[in-house]
């Protein structure tokens, strides 16, 4: 991969296999930011997973005590008295069949779905193009629910869903680049919080391997998770 000037120049001297607390690496990585625009502070952690195992998928949801920074978009399955609550609880777009072909048609301009129960058997048609992008409403996480004006509130305040990809590592983000220090670690240790008590029964031996923080265009940074935990 070809990298920039830029990034060269910020990874001259960085060791990125050192571990730091969470209050230097939080520091570091807004200093090792150069990107001109409002970068996303993501975090990346592997876990003590066989992902190739079904009854070792980590999945969970958390709400960041400051959000993520990013604008969301809810879309909402529902028909009746649903409908106006959902409208209600600030829900973007909210419909049934028209949503449906719409979504059929190519349009994933949304960042969250939601759905009652009763419409699952239709929403489930979508199967195929909400599924690959983690959209589908999961009972699991809260998104099929009759009480629809609960979780888009949620949704809207800053409510995020994580799962481990194929590598056994959760990617997730935190905020923005422009947060204050405070407020990024806050977020991060809601996060972590969450991410800890979603271990599966069957995984065995250290949880939380390896956490690595990073802007968007920026240098990996790891953090002593131990320290976060306490």
């Amino acid at each position: 991969m070809k990298r920039g000037k830029n990034y060269k120049r910020v990874v001259q001297g960085h060791d990125k296999t050192k571990m730091l607390s969470l209050d230097d690496a939080v520091t570091r990585m807004k200093e090792k930011a150069y990107a001109k625009f409002d970068e996303s502070v993501d975090v990346d952690i592997n876990v003590g997973i066989d992902p190739s195992k079904g009854d070792q998928v980590v999945r969970g949801a958390v709400t960041l005590p400051h959000g993520t920074g990013k604008k969301v978009r809810v879309v909402v399955f529902a028909k009746g008295e649903h409908v106006d609550q959902a409208l209600k609880a600030g829900a973007d777009y909210v419909g049934l069949e028209e949503l449906i072909d719409k979504i059929s048609a190519g349009w994933m301009d949304f960042e969250y779905a939601v759905a009652t129960p009763d419409v699952m058997g239709p929403v489930g048609k979508l199967a195929k193009q909400l599924g690959p992008r983690g959209l589908l409403p999961n009972k699991k996480v809260g998104t099929v629910t009759f009480d629809v004006e609960h979780i888009v509130k949620e949704l809207k305040s800053g409510r995020s869903f994580f799962k481990n990809d194929k590598n056994a590592v959760v990617h997730f983000s935190l905020g923005k680049r422009s947060f204050d220090e405070a407020k990024l670690k806050e977020n991060i240790r809601a996060f972590l919080k969450a991410l800890s008590s979603s271990k599966p029964p069957a995984s065995k031996g250290k949880f939380i391997r390896k956490v690595t923080i990073s802007s968007t265009m920026g240098v990996g940074i790891c953090v002593n998770a131990d320290d976060i935990l306490r």
